[in-house]
């Protein structure tokens, strides 16, 4: 016997002694001859052919093949816009990333203070829905035109996908419950996790920066059972879109915010946004044209906003008596008459929305949900701001600072700049008799400026 048949005998008959390694070595040149001998029909034969035999061999492994996969591209349509679905699901796999896949991608997430993880490429996790076991795994598709380089869309060519992948026997499941409660849950943590915004317009256009107030109604001074009104309405809000749809009305609500300058208007914005998770839309009326530019605006806004229209009495002229419509007509025809070609120029400059007036239009029943005054420095306001600025709840002066702000009208905007920290000793005493100081300098200006009536005889 040769050599070469005695050594093929001795690998037959040690072959069940064979190692893990090596089998693998095995199964590995079988596949990829296999690959090979696929890829050399594919060049040579007609792709007509190559197509049949697809088609027929797909076929043959769905009808052995248990399990059904659904995948959720990255971008949808023309590739313009982004699919509220994968980002759901990128959401809500984040958890499911974190503990299982072995590759992830981080980002800042809120307040650039938490990381957010995710799956990376292609990545495969387990999930588990009402007894039922899936996988999601993640993908990324890459054309051959990768490797141009483009200065204007270089990832143009790569095409990022999730594939959920289950038993058959359970497509009922999946398809009624799990993908609705997949896409509930992701929504629900991207507005957890994301990072808020404050948008800003220039004309009709916005621009934004990260929204990052740290104003709460924890440290918002005002009167405390007020403020819990406010919140349970915010929230009752924020939990009633289903009503709102049932009841056939759009899903917003107007607060009129209103006050002497320095009671906390802006502060009480912010407060709400960072209870609800909102972003905030600071409309300025003076840079908006006309009502399409307006229109245009509001119709970009997302959903889950607050949008913040400032100082609206002192926009554009817009406060005061509405004129008559005879006397308007009367002043237009008077302008064409004087001006010819002119009317239709004075027309859009004016043309904003007439119910922005803070007139009886604006404020009656109908127009605002809530009317909220931000009023002067109350002692429970006081309070809460000794509290926060100088970490104290009671103190021997706090009695004398009761009364004097029973006769005082004085800002919270006033009352903390007193409370702030001026100095290394932190001595909450020295604060407090700078602003009992303030208050009785500001109660012996009003007696010079009222002053006692004097009657002559």
């Amino acid at each position: 016997m040769s050599e070469p048949e005695s050594c093929l005998q001795e690998k037959v008959r040690g072959g069940s002694k064979m190692n893990p390694g090596d089998l693998f070595g095995h199964i590995g040149s079988i596949v990829g001859s296999l690959i090979f001998v696929w890829a050399m029909f594919k060049q040579f034969f007609p792709y007509q052919v190559v197509n049949q035999i697809e088609k027929h061999s797909q076929r043959l492994v769905t009808y052995v093949y248990p399990y059904i996969q659904i995948t959720f591209n990255e971008f949808t349509g023309e590739r313009l816009m982004r699919s509220e679905a994968y980002s759901a699901i990128e959401n809500y796999l984040s958890s499911k990333a974190s503990t299982q896949a072995k590759k992830l991608k981080g980002d800042i997430g809120k307040n650039n203070q938490s990381l957010v993880l995710s799956m990376d490429d292609h990545e495969e996790v387990g999930d588990e829905f009402s007894g039922v076991k899936l996988w999601w795994a993640s993908g990324k598709h890459i054309s051959k035109a990768q490797s141009t380089i483009s200065f204007h869309h270089p990832m143009s060519d790569e095409r990022r996908y999730y594939k959920l992948t289950f038993h058959k026997r359970n497509r009922d499941v999946i398809l009624g419950t799990y993908l609705n409660y997949v896409m509930k849950e992701g929504k629900a943590i991207k507005v957890k996790n994301r990072q808020r915004k404050l948008y800003t317009n220039s004309g009709s256009y916005w621009s934004h920066v990260m929204f990052e107030h740290p104003a709460t109604f924890q440290t918002l001074a005002m009167d405390p059972e007020e403020k819990e009104m406010i919140i349970d309405d915010l929230i009752t809000f924020s939990k009633s879109g289903g009503f709102y749809a049932r009841i056939g009305r759009a899903w917003k609500r107007g607060y009129l915010l209103y006050g002497p300058p320095g009671t906390g208007k802006s502060t009480m914005i912010a407060a709400m946004a960072n209870l609800l998770g909102y972003d905030l839309y600071d409309l300025e009326l003076t840079a908006v044209k006309d009502n399409t530019e307006l229109r245009k605006l509001l119709i970009e806004t997302s959903s889950k906003s607050i949008i913040v229209i400032e100082d609206i009495d002192c926009s554009l002229d817009l406060t005061g008596q509405r004129r008559k419509k005879k006397e308007k007509e009367e002043e237009e025809q008077e302008q064409e008459k004087n001006h010819p070609g002119q009317k239709q120029q004075g027309m859009q400059e004016k043309d904003v929305k007439s119910s922005q007036k803070l007139d009886p239009a604006l404020v009656r029943k109908g127009r605002m949900d809530l009317h909220i005054e931000l009023s002067y420095c109350g002692f429970e306001a006081f309070k809460l701001l000794a509290k926060n600025y100088l970490n104290i709840d009671a103190h021997h002066l706090f009695g004398t600072i009761s009364e004097l702000l029973k006769e005082i009208k004085i800002t919270p905007a006033e009352v903390a700049e007193h409370l702030m920290p001026k100095n290394a000793s932190g001595d909450a005493e020295i604060y407090l008799k700078s602003l009992i100081q303030a208050l009785e300098s500001t109660k012996m200006q009003e007696k010079v400026v009222h002053g006692p009536h004097w009657t002559e005889k």
